[in-house]
C-alpha cells in the first residue's frame, strides 16, 4: 500500500527534524545534506567538519551531473537553507525554492543573496501557472506522501520534464519503526511514479559515499553531547538529588531508546536503507493529458 496522506507529523519525522537542527548547529554549513565522500576515508582516518563541507560541495556537483542537457528551470522542493539552489543558480539555471519552514526561508534568502525566489509553503499546496524543466527533491522526498510527490511533480513539470530524487529509501519494507522509518519504501515510491507516467532514466546507489557523515555525527554526539549530558547529570545529582532522580526516570522512560537508536544509526542504515540518486522523466503523453 502507498503511504497515506496525513497532516499529522509522524514521530520519526520529528526525530529527523531534531537531527536536522543538530546537524545545522554542528556543521555551520550552507548545506543540510549528507554529502558525497570521495575519496572515501581510510580505516582509522579522522572524520572532520572540514572534510564534511568538501563532501557537501561534492554532493551538489554530483546532483548537477544527473541534470540533462537543455534543462533551464528548476524547482528545488524542500530547498533547505539554499546551498543547492545557490550552486545551480551560479551555473546558469533559473532556480526557485520551496519549503514550509520560516527559519529556512531566512537562511535561504541570505545564502542566495536574495537572487532566488522562495515560496514558504508545503509542496502539496503549491501551484503555478507555468511549468519547470526539472523538479528536485534533495533529501526532502521523505516528508511528502508518495502519491502527493508523484502527482505534484507531474503537475508542475513541462512536457518530457524531469524529476531528480536524492534521498534515503527503505529497501526493507518491514522496517517500520525507528529514526529512519519516515523514509519511503523504494518499491512503493517507484510504483507511484510509474503509475503517474514517470520512467526511470538513471539510478545510482551512493550509500557508501554518504555513510561517513552518519559516522561523523554519531562520533561528535558521543564525544561532546553525551559527555555534556553526563556532566550536567553529575552536577544535578550532587546539588539537587530529587531532581536528578526525576531526570533519570524521564531519561529511562522517553530518551534512552531514541538516543541508543541514534548511536546505532550506521548499522540501522546499512541493514534497512540505501541512499539513491534517481532521475525520472515524465512521458510527453502524460503531460498532454494534464
Amino acid at each position: 500500500m502507498l503511504k497515506p496522506k496525513s497532516s499529522k507529523i509522524p514521530k520519526a519525522t520529528r526525530y529527523q527534524n531534531a537531527a536536522i537542527d543538530y546537524y545545522m548547529g554542528l556543521t555551520n554549513s550552507d548545506y543540510l545534506h549528507y554529502g558525497y565522500w570521495e575519496p572515501l576515508p581510510t580505516a582509522g582516518e579522522e572524520l572532520t567538519l572540514t572534510r564534511l563541507r568538501v563532501a557537501q560541495a561534492a554532493y551538489t556537483a554530483k546532483l548537477l551531473s544527473f541534470i540533462p542537457e537543455g534543462t533551464k528551470t528548476v524547482l528545488d522542493v524542500g530547498c533547505g537553507i539554499g546551498g543547492n539552489a545557490a550552486y545551480l543558480c551560479s551555473r546558469g539555471f533559473s532556480v526557485e525554492g520551496l519549503a514550509p519552514d520560516a527559519l529556512q526561508q531566512e537562511r535561504f534568502i541570505h545564502n542566495t543573496n536574495g537572487q532566488v525566489p522562495f515560496y514558504l509553503t508545503r509542496f502539496e499546496d503549491f501551484h503555478k501557472s507555468y511549468s519547470y524543466d526539472l523538479v528536485l527533491f534533495s533529501e526532502s522526498s521523505q516528508y511528502i506522501a508518495v502519491e502527493d510527490l508523484a502527482e505534484g511533480a507531474a503537475r508542475l513539470l513541462s512536457s518530457g520534464g524531469y524529476l531528480l530524487l536524492a534521498d534515503m529509501m527503505r529497501y526493507d519494507a518491514e522496517y517500520r519503526e525507528g529514526i529512519f522509518s519516515n523514509c519511503h519504501v523504494a518499491s512503493e515510491l517507484q510504483t507511484a511514479l510509474m503509475q503517474t507516467g514517470f520512467k526511470l532514466i538513471k539510478n545510482e546507489d551512493i550509500s557508501t559515499q554518504v555513510a561517513p557523515t552518519i559516522d561523523l555525527c554519531v562520533n561528535n554526539f558521543r564525544t561532546f553531547g553525551l559527555t555534556t549530558v553526563k556532566y550536567i547529570a553529575d552536577v544535578v545529582a550532587i546539588a539537587l538529588p530529587p531532581l536528578y532522580t526525576l531526570g533519570r526516570w524521564i531519561f529511562n522512560r522517553w530518551l534512552e531508546k531514541p538516543i541508543t537508536e541514534g548511536l546505532a544509526a550506521r548499522a540501522i542504515f546499512e541493514s534497512h536503507l540505501r541512499y539513491s540518486i534517481q532521475l525520472w522523466q515524465l512521458s510527453i503523453h502524460e503531460v498532454n493529458l494534464k
